[in-house]
């Protein structure tokens, strides 16, 4: 018998033809990023550089470019421009895939993140928004009747006090003081994507992001305590703009009616408690500036709740029609807007900044709303059952390989086959991935 090296590779060939091609994951000419990047192509990303300006100084390193540039480190999660830069020169053979004809220099992706406006990504990312609206629409209301649910809520990315101003107290002892930036985000409770967002200083009192919203009549904002902001109450009431938020505990109100009272009962959700209060608030100009002391009052519902764990709640709330147990209900809505933060820190790079000025933050920051959206189409398109997190890591995992993306998060079959008469050293068994 021939045990030669090339005997047994072809003995060996003959055996995996025997179990038959694994045909479930289809390759493609082009590389996954390159298709991902494909669901660019729903909107006009030339007449957003025109419009914002955003090529108008550089020759080289166009917006595109840098576009592709910062996507591909947040997708693959590297933690510095040097790495992404690197990273892309590896796969030099596939940049003409990418619509680009080399790798940038890290100095030039390092300057071109400093300089370039933000605004440009900012764009990006609405122009994505507004095209896949339909999309990503379903047909849940969650048995209400407002025109639209909203929900909204911060968090605060920690940086060094010299990038943007400090957060929280000053710390004891020789301890380093943080500085860092907060993302506010309005989003959508049935398509799970952004609807307005600002990136302030994390000093930035949250109440102050209620003033930047535009929002329709019949429509319901949900968001928590730390948004409590009584003016901005009054407004909405008068404007038919409805809201759920929890109650201070600081909060001074008056009792005008109790609707009903109950005494709680163990491990049992239920409202334990409503009535309509009376809220004193300070009155302002159109600068946002209290005048003279000047007050009024804005009647609200308060609802006390109990949940299954005995945990109690206050809500507040200026809509009259619907019920406490609605308005429990939604507030519970509200940790949709906690699951969309999870899935950007714990998915994309937001624990390393590749620049270090406002700028560059702002910009990554974009950049990963972007990413995580084009993650949520690319779910949605490819009907899959796997998780957020298993696409993110599945699309890392394979970012330049030829495979048909689609088909890759399809996939669910797991096979290990018996090769009988395997030639000697190969071993007995052989897996089919897929």
């Amino acid at each position: 018998m021939d045990n030669s090296p090339d005997m047994v590779n072809l003995s060996f060939q003959q055996h995996i033809n025997h179990m038959g091609k694994n045909t479930e994951i289809k390759f493609v000419g082009q590389p996954i990023f390159k298709q991902i990047l494909g669901l660019l192509d729903v909107i006009n990303l030339q007449s957003i550089i025109k419009r914002n300006e955003s090529d108008k100084y550089y020759k080289v390193y166009s917006s595109r470019t840098q576009l592709v540039t910062m996507l591909f480190g947040i997708l693959s999660r590297c933690d510095s421009m040097g790495e992404i830069c690197d990273g892309m020169r590896a796969m030099s053979g596939k940049l003409n895939h990418l619509g680009l004809s080399q790798s940038p220099a890290k100095s030039t992706a390092c300057d071109g993140l400093r300089n370039r406006t933000d605004k440009f990504f900012e764009d990006v990312y609405f122009s994505l928004v507004k095209a896949y609206d339909s999309f990503l629409s379903d047909s849940r209301t969650f048995g209400l009747t407002f025109k639209e649910v909203l929900l909204i809520d911060s968090t605060t990315i920690r940086l060094f006090s010299d990038i943007l101003k400090g957060v929280g107290r000053n710390p004891k002892g020789d301890g380093k003081k943080k500085g860092g930036l907060k993302v506010h985000m309005l989003i959508d409770a049935v398509q799970q994507v952004g609807r307005f967002i600002k990136v302030t200083e994390a000093k930035v009192h949250d109440k102050n992001f209620l003033k930047s919203l535009e929002l329709e009549s019949n429509c319901m904002i949900v968001f928590d305590k730390a948004y409590n902001y009584y003016y901005q109450f009054a407004q909405w009431t008068a404007n038919s703009v409805y809201f759920v938020t929890r109650l201070k505990s600081n909060a001074v109100y008056t009792v005008i009616k109790t609707v009903r009272e109950c005494e709680p009962e163990r491990n049992k959700p239920m409202v334990t408690r409503e009535e309509f209060i009376d809220l004193e608030y300070m009155l302002e100009d159109e600068e946002g500036k209290r005048m003279n002391g000047s007050k009024a009052v804005v009647t609200l519902r308060r609802i006390c709740y109990q949940d299954e764990k005995n945990r109690k709640y206050e809500f507040l709330t200026n809509n009259l029609k619907i019920s406490a147990e609605e308005v429990a209900f939604l507030y519970k809505k509200r940790w949709g807007i906690e699951l969309l933060f999870k899935k950007m820190k714990q998915n994309f790079q937001l624990h390393y900044f590749y620049g270090e000025n406002e700028t560059a933050i702002r910009t990554q920051v974009w950049c990963t709303l972007i990413a995580q959206l084009l993650m949520t189409v690319l779910q949605k398109k490819a009907e899959t059952g796997k998780a957020f997190s298993i696409v993110a890591t599945l699309v890392r995992i394979h970012l330049i390989s030829m495979l048909d993306v689609y088909e890759l998060l399809r996939s669910t079959n797991r096979r290990i086959e018996r090769i009988t008469g395997a030639p000697p050293g190969l071993g007995q068994l052989a897996f089919d991935w897929a």
